[in-house]
């Protein structure tokens, strides 16, 4: 498989560091580069013990955004030769990994779906395999051992 631009969405996990390791092989062996993506839900504001508001949804999608981008350049420089870019998106996970990858003209998703389980099967909950179903990419689902 050759892609030049591979979109990888982490969630913090083992499973997803895994997937961006592999997806930096790719990288590596086809010149091309990663867009690491965090998805966060939309924030709302917190309101404190009293009723009051601790923090305005702004304030706190800003706060989000400082998390995230700082765990993605993290995993980013972990990858060592492969040009990284670090994206963090709000909303629902698989409505924005295909939204970044249309954006960022992706040639393949490299996921890791998390924890195999029948119960998320049936469900049809498997983040990676919703991806795999919808995206107009290839996908790679990257299951770690």
């Amino acid at each position: 498989m050759t892609a030049k631009r591979i979109l990888v969405p982490l969630d913090g996990s083992e499973f997803g560091e895994a997937a961006a390791a592999f997806a930096a092989d790719l990288a590596r062996g086809s010149g091309g580069s990663l867009r690491l993506l965090c998805v966060r839900p939309v924030p709302k504001q917190r309101l404190g013990e009293y009723g009051r508001v601790v923090a305005y949804a702004d304030q706190e999608m800003e706060r989000l955004s400082a998390e995230g981008r700082d765990y993605l350049e993290t995993v980013g420089a972990q990858l060592s030769l492969v040009p990284t870019e670090s994206v963090v998106r709000f909303g629902e996970v698989t409505q924005e990994i295909l939204a970044e990858a249309e954006a960022f003209g992706a040639d393949a998703i490299v996921v890791a779906p998390g924890k195999p389980s029948w119960l998320k099967r049936i469900a049809g909950r498997d983040i990676g395999d919703r991806v795999l179903r919808e995206a107009s990419v290839p996908v790679v689902l990257v299951r770690a051992a």
